[in-house]
């Protein structure tokens, strides 16, 4: 099983950016997929989910109304749309199946906003 994200970049707060996350060797269509995102000296945290059976979504507080994660099954592609960027936002951001598998993690995409 192989995640890989893509991306992520260097943005003026305000800005916005869309990550995207492939996966290969597994079917991201029945499965909890969701996005993390890590900064220096943190563990990974939760940002985003998006339910396989229902289409639902969770995000957490700081991204509510800016962050929007959606999934193209064709693709085995998750998404997520990243607007009004604020310099918090900047981190290391991840896919994964939430609850989070180990063996999962790709290298992730630098999201960095500047103010």
């Amino acid at each position: 099983v192989q995640m890989v994200e893509s991306g992520g970049g260097m943005v003026q707060a305000g800005g916005s950016l869309r990550l995207s996350c492939t996966a290969s060797g597994l079917t991201i269509w029945y499965l909890t997929m969701a996005w993390y995102r890590q900064t220096p000296g943190q563990g990974r945290t939760l940002v985003a989910r998006l339910r396989w059976m229902d289409n639902s979504t969770f995000y957490i507080d700081s991204v509510k109304g800016r962050f929007t994660i959606t999934k193209d099954n064709a693709r085995n592609t998750i998404y997520l749309q990243m607007t009004s960027l604020k310099p918090e936002d900047t981190a290391i951001y991840y896919c994964n199946e939430d609850p989070s598998d180990a063996g999962y993690w790709g290298r992730g995409t630098q999201v960095t906003v500047s103010s």
